[in-house]
């Protein structure tokens, strides 16, 4: 049905239906425009996957960079240490190997040249006393050289082939007139174990005397 008004053509119902479907379609779309824009608009840039994982890697690397960088630092450090160490030690060692030909040199001075003595009687005795000394045992010069000079004359080799010693197989020998026994148990340290030498017999006289006398200087007879 035609509307009767002047200007005016009435739309069938289902033209109505479409005129108003497409006005609603398009409300909606310009909201939906609107509304998109908006949020475009709000939401921040969001970087790709590959992007954020660039520069994950390059942090990595930067790290790792300063990792090695610091190792190698130590390293170095500890190289030089070392090598400080090595100089001091053969610095030490050269010092230690210059002091020492010195040090042997100052004992070689320090040490006393050893003594000697005539090979004689008076000889005898003095070595015999500086052993007798040395050993703490006591006797002179004077007593010393006068129960020789009774006993064997100064004769190293004498031997008593008469007394009762000599009667029983053990003559007396040497400077002073001591039998084999005697010397053994008397022999001090040090000395010959030969009886006849001059020094052993005197210093084992002189030690048996002390047992028995005191001192060879209270011997003024046959012992």
């Amino acid at each position: 049905m035609r509307s009767t008004i002047s200007g005016y053509t009435a739309l069938p119902k289902a033209h109505k239906f479409s005129a108003a479907a497409v006005a609603a379609t398009g409300v909606a779309a310009v909201a939906l425009a609107a509304v998109g824009a908006g949020t475009a608009s709000a939401a921040p840039a969001v970087k790709t996957v590959a992007q954020n994982a660039q520069a994950f890697g390059e942090t990595q690397q930067d790290e790792l960079s300063k990792q090695t960088d610091t190792a190698a630092a130590q390293a170095k450090t500890a190289a030089a240490a070392a090598k400080a160490a090595e100089r001091t030690a053969q610095q030490a060692a050269s010092r230690s190997t210059e002091r020492a030909p010195i040090k042997a040199e100052k004992a070689e001075a320090a040490a006393p040249a050893p003594k000697a003595y005539g090979n004689n009687l008076d000889g005898w005795i003095t070595q015999a006393l500086d052993i007798m000394k040395a050993k703490g045992i006591p006797g002179s010069y004077e007593g010393i050289k006068r129960n020789i000079m009774r006993e064997s004359t100064g004769n190293p080799q004498a031997v008593n082939d008469w007394d009762v010693n000599a009667a029983a197989g053990i003559p007396s020998k040497g400077l002073l007139q001591i039998i084999d026994p005697t010397f053994k148990a008397y022999h001090v340290e040090g000395t010959s174990w030969d009886i006849y030498d001059p020094v052993a017999n005197i210093v084992a006289s002189c030690n048996y005397a002390a047992d028995k006398y005191g001192s060879m200087d209270s011997v003024n007879s046959a012992y």
